[in-house]
């Protein structure tokens, strides 16, 4: 994640690489996009009321899709950082990508670009399975400062897969999770396992 954003969902429960964090710069809404809220609602099922600075967490459930059930290792990137940029080693292990941005917030889109960028260079060729996830739908409209269009256009632009949520909605975190596995299955069975470099 950084953007999660960014999540691992993993078959194996093999434990991703942690993320090396490289430069900051803080924007005044860049570190509050919900990202850690997202997770914890769908791995506890509690919402958190109360902001706290995420350091980088590691979290795991099992999570059914149909008939199938998953072991899913969850990274959780620092959100204190405007940056994080992902070293080589992260790209083993790591079958998805979940990239969250706030849509009260222009600069959280653009570092949503800047994420997608990073891991293209890391990824070279390989596809990314990729969900880029516009949170806080729930806010007034008069707060919004991306537009759903806007959201939408951009993941068609990268051939990855768009949901607006809101954290504060149990249900929608789960439909996160089973969207990213969704999304993996497309890309495996599209491209192979064996001509895709960035999955183990």
């Amino acid at each position: 994640f950084q953007a999660w954003p960014l999540e691992a969902a993993t078959r194996t429960g093999r434990q991703p690489d942690t993320w090396e964090e490289l430069h900051g710069g803080r924007a005044p809404c860049s570190n509050k996009r919900g990202k850690t809220a997202l997770v914890a609602h769908f791995v506890k099922g509690v919402f958190p009321e109360e902001y706290e600075p995420t350091y980088e967490n590691t979290w795991r459930k099992t999570f059914a899709v149909g008939s199938d059930e998953f072991e899913l290792d969850i990274v959780d990137t620092a959100g204190h950082y405007e940056y994080s940029l992902i070293h080589n080693g992260c790209v083993f292990g790591i079958h998805g990508y979940i990239v969250v941005y706030s849509v009260d917030c222009e600069r959280s889109f653009e570092i949503a670009q800047v994420l997608h960028k990073y891991l293209v260079d890391l990824h070279g060729k390989c596809p990314i399975p990729l969900l880029l996830v516009a949170n806080k739908s729930d806010l007034p409209p008069h707060s919004r400062k991306v537009k759903y269009e806007e959201g939408k256009k951009l993941a068609d632009s990268w051939e990855a897969a768009f949901m607006e949520v809101s954290a504060k909605d149990p249900e929608e975190s789960k439909q996160i999770f089973t969207k990213i596995i969704n999304e993996i299955d497309r890309v495996e069975n599209t491209y192979g396992r064996e001509d895709k470099c960035c999955f183990m």
